[in-house]
Protein backbone atom coordinates (compact mmCIF):
# COMPACT_ATOMS: atom_id res chain seq x y z
CA UNK A 1 0.00 0.00 0.00
CA UNK A 2 1.32 3.16 -1.05
CA UNK A 3 0.30 6.68 0.63
CA UNK A 4 -1.84 7.46 -2.31
CA UNK A 5 -3.94 4.38 -1.55
CA UNK A 6 -3.75 5.42 2.07
CA UNK A 7 -5.59 8.75 1.38
CA UNK A 8 -7.72 7.14 -0.95
CA UNK A 9 -8.76 4.70 1.60
CA UNK A 10 -9.46 7.23 4.28
CA UNK A 11 -11.56 9.27 1.31
CA UNK A 12 -9.17 11.79 1.05
CA UNK A 13 -7.32 13.83 -1.57
CA UNK A 14 -3.20 13.68 -0.96
CA UNK A 15 -2.22 15.93 1.09
CA UNK A 16 -4.69 16.22 3.65
CA UNK A 17 -4.17 18.10 7.00
CA UNK A 18 -3.43 15.74 9.97
CA UNK A 19 -7.35 16.67 11.39
CA UNK A 20 -8.64 15.52 8.30
CA UNK A 21 -6.86 12.09 8.37
CA UNK A 22 -7.81 11.69 11.71
CA UNK A 23 -11.55 12.75 11.57
CA UNK A 24 -11.83 10.88 8.51
CA UNK A 25 -10.31 8.00 10.19
CA UNK A 26 -12.71 8.05 13.39
CA UNK A 27 -15.52 8.34 11.14
CA UNK A 28 -14.62 5.32 8.69
CA UNK A 29 -13.52 3.39 11.71
CA UNK A 30 -16.77 3.50 13.24
CA UNK A 31 -18.75 2.19 10.46
CA UNK A 32 -16.51 -0.38 9.92
CA UNK A 33 -15.92 -2.06 12.86
CA UNK A 34 -16.15 -5.43 14.17
CA UNK A 35 -17.81 -4.86 17.20
CA UNK A 36 -20.98 -3.33 15.24
CA UNK A 37 -20.17 -5.76 11.91
CA UNK A 38 -19.96 -8.63 13.45
CA UNK A 39 -20.64 -11.26 11.18
CA UNK A 40 -19.37 -9.50 8.02
CA UNK A 41 -15.78 -10.41 6.96
CA UNK A 42 -15.34 -7.63 4.45
CA UNK A 43 -16.45 -5.07 6.79
CA UNK A 44 -13.50 -6.28 9.24
CA UNK A 45 -10.88 -6.59 6.12
CA UNK A 46 -12.00 -2.75 5.27
CA UNK A 47 -11.29 -1.87 9.38
CA UNK A 48 -7.85 -3.47 9.38
CA UNK A 49 -6.88 -1.40 5.62
CA UNK A 50 -8.11 1.55 7.12
CA UNK A 51 -6.59 0.96 10.08
CA UNK A 52 -3.15 0.43 8.69
CA UNK A 53 -3.39 3.14 5.98
CA UNK A 54 -4.07 5.58 9.26
CA UNK A 55 -1.08 4.63 10.55
CA UNK A 56 1.45 4.91 7.94
CA UNK A 57 0.04 8.51 7.12
CA UNK A 58 0.78 9.56 10.57
CA UNK A 59 4.29 8.60 10.59
CA UNK A 60 4.35 10.94 7.51
CA UNK A 61 2.20 13.78 8.45
CA UNK A 62 2.94 16.00 11.18
CA UNK A 63 0.00 17.35 13.21
CA UNK A 64 -0.84 21.00 13.30
CA UNK A 65 0.14 21.76 16.69
CA UNK A 66 3.62 20.81 16.25
CA UNK A 67 3.73 22.98 13.16
CA UNK A 68 2.49 26.00 14.79
CA UNK A 69 4.16 25.76 18.06
CA UNK A 70 7.19 26.05 16.18
CA UNK A 71 6.03 29.13 14.15
CA UNK A 72 4.86 30.15 17.44
CA UNK A 73 8.26 29.79 18.85
CA UNK A 74 10.65 31.38 16.24
CA UNK A 75 8.27 34.46 15.71
CA UNK A 76 8.12 35.28 20.13
CA UNK A 77 11.93 34.24 20.36
CA UNK A 78 13.17 36.66 17.76
CA UNK A 79 10.81 39.47 18.76
CA UNK A 80 12.06 38.93 22.31
CA UNK A 81 16.09 38.91 21.47
CA UNK A 82 16.29 42.14 19.74
CA UNK A 83 14.78 45.53 18.85
CA UNK A 84 11.95 45.79 16.13
CA UNK A 85 13.57 46.35 12.65
CA UNK A 86 12.66 49.40 10.21
CA UNK A 87 10.86 49.45 7.37
CA UNK A 88 14.26 49.25 5.56
CA UNK A 89 15.55 46.78 7.69
CA UNK A 90 12.88 44.45 7.14
CA UNK A 91 13.17 45.22 3.03
CA UNK A 92 16.78 44.44 3.02
CA UNK A 93 16.10 41.01 5.23
CA UNK A 94 13.52 40.16 3.02
CA UNK A 95 15.57 40.56 0.11
CA UNK A 96 18.24 38.71 1.60
CA UNK A 97 16.62 35.42 2.52
CA UNK A 98 15.16 34.74 -1.19
CA UNK A 99 18.58 35.25 -2.75
CA UNK A 100 19.92 32.41 0.07
CA UNK A 101 17.80 29.57 -0.54
CA UNK A 102 20.26 27.39 0.95
CA UNK A 103 19.31 29.05 4.68
CA UNK A 104 19.65 26.29 7.82
CA UNK A 105 16.59 25.20 9.01
CA UNK A 106 15.68 26.55 12.17
CA UNK A 107 16.41 24.67 15.11
CA UNK A 108 12.79 24.04 16.35
CA UNK A 109 12.15 22.53 12.66
CA UNK A 110 15.36 20.14 12.64
CA UNK A 111 14.22 18.52 15.84
CA UNK A 112 10.98 17.90 14.71
CA UNK A 113 11.98 16.54 11.14
CA UNK A 114 14.47 14.21 13.46
CA UNK A 115 11.89 12.60 15.41
CA UNK A 116 9.78 12.25 12.59
CA UNK A 117 13.14 10.35 11.15
CA UNK A 118 13.70 8.22 13.93
CA UNK A 119 9.80 6.94 14.79
CA UNK A 120 9.67 6.13 10.89
CA UNK A 121 12.86 4.01 11.47
CA UNK A 122 11.13 2.27 14.18
CA UNK A 123 7.72 1.55 11.81
CA UNK A 124 10.21 0.71 8.85
CA UNK A 125 12.51 -1.81 11.08
CA UNK A 126 8.72 -3.26 11.89
CA UNK A 127 7.39 -3.52 8.56
CA UNK A 128 10.77 -5.13 7.58
CA UNK A 129 10.98 -7.70 10.13
CA UNK A 130 6.98 -8.61 9.51
CA UNK A 131 8.17 -8.96 5.87
CA UNK A 132 5.45 -6.44 4.99
CA UNK A 133 7.70 -5.20 2.15
CA UNK A 134 5.32 -3.16 -0.16
CA UNK A 135 4.50 -1.09 3.40
CA UNK A 136 8.02 -0.34 3.97
CA UNK A 137 9.15 0.53 1.05
CA UNK A 138 6.04 3.60 0.99
CA UNK A 139 7.39 4.62 3.98
CA UNK A 140 10.88 4.67 3.74
CA UNK A 141 9.95 6.35 0.12
CA UNK A 142 7.79 9.36 1.89
CA UNK A 143 10.33 9.38 4.34
CA UNK A 144 13.08 10.00 1.22
CA UNK A 145 10.38 12.95 -0.12
CA UNK A 146 10.70 14.61 2.59
CA UNK A 147 13.96 14.10 4.04
CA UNK A 148 15.62 14.29 0.21
CA UNK A 149 19.33 15.11 1.37
CA UNK A 150 19.63 12.85 4.62
CA UNK A 151 22.06 9.85 3.67
CA UNK A 152 20.84 7.49 6.33
CA UNK A 153 17.04 7.54 4.78
CA UNK A 154 18.53 7.09 1.09
CA UNK A 155 20.14 3.89 2.35
CA UNK A 156 16.66 2.83 4.50
CA UNK A 157 15.28 3.08 1.43
CA UNK A 158 18.06 1.16 -0.90
CA UNK A 159 17.85 -1.24 1.84
CA UNK A 160 14.26 -1.74 1.26
CA UNK A 161 14.29 -2.29 -2.13
CA UNK A 162 17.07 -4.86 -2.12
CA UNK A 163 15.26 -7.23 0.79
CA UNK A 164 12.32 -6.98 -1.47
CA UNK A 165 13.91 -7.66 -4.50
CA UNK A 166 15.48 -10.85 -2.45
CA UNK A 167 11.84 -12.16 -1.34
CA UNK A 168 10.68 -11.47 -4.85
CA UNK A 169 13.34 -14.36 -5.63
CA UNK A 170 12.42 -16.31 -3.23
CA UNK A 171 8.98 -16.15 -4.66
CA UNK A 172 10.03 -16.87 -8.59
CA UNK A 173 8.81 -13.19 -9.33
CA UNK A 174 12.37 -12.78 -11.10
CA UNK A 175 11.95 -10.04 -13.54
CA UNK A 176 10.00 -7.72 -10.65
CA UNK A 177 13.15 -8.95 -8.21
CA UNK A 178 15.32 -7.88 -11.05
CA UNK A 179 13.57 -4.00 -11.18
CA UNK A 180 13.77 -3.64 -6.97
CA UNK A 181 17.41 -4.83 -7.00
CA UNK A 182 18.29 -2.25 -9.89
CA UNK A 183 16.54 0.54 -8.19
CA UNK A 184 18.60 -0.48 -4.30
CA UNK A 185 21.60 -0.35 -6.40
CA UNK A 186 20.36 3.62 -8.13
CA UNK A 187 18.91 5.19 -5.10
CA UNK A 188 22.51 4.14 -2.86
CA UNK A 189 25.25 3.64 -5.77
CA UNK A 190 28.14 4.60 -3.30
CA UNK A 191 27.25 1.76 -0.63
CA UNK A 192 29.84 -0.98 -1.41
CA UNK A 193 28.53 -3.30 1.42
CA UNK A 194 25.12 -2.84 -0.42
CA UNK A 195 26.47 -3.75 -3.64
CA UNK A 196 28.07 -6.12 -2.65
CA UNK A 197 24.66 -8.09 -1.24
CA UNK A 198 23.30 -7.17 -4.42
CA UNK A 199 25.51 -8.12 -6.89
CA UNK A 200 25.18 -11.78 -4.85
CA UNK A 201 21.57 -11.74 -5.38
CA UNK A 202 21.85 -11.23 -8.88
CA UNK A 203 23.99 -14.32 -9.02
CA UNK A 204 20.99 -16.12 -7.49
CA UNK A 205 18.78 -14.53 -10.52
CA UNK A 206 21.26 -15.86 -13.24
CA UNK A 207 21.75 -19.12 -11.70
CA UNK A 208 17.76 -19.31 -11.33
CA UNK A 209 17.25 -17.76 -15.26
Amino acid sequence: MDLGDCYRLLGLRSGASFADIKASYRRLAQQYHPDINPDDNKAKDKFIALTEAYKLLLTVVLPEEETAAHSNSVSTSSGRDRPKATHREKTHSTKVQSQQPGTPKPPNLVEIEQRLKWKTYEQLQRFLQERRFPQAIALAEALSDRLSGDAEVRQWLAVAYQLWGRALISENQLLKARIYLKKALKTDPHNKSLWYEVQRDFERLEQIF
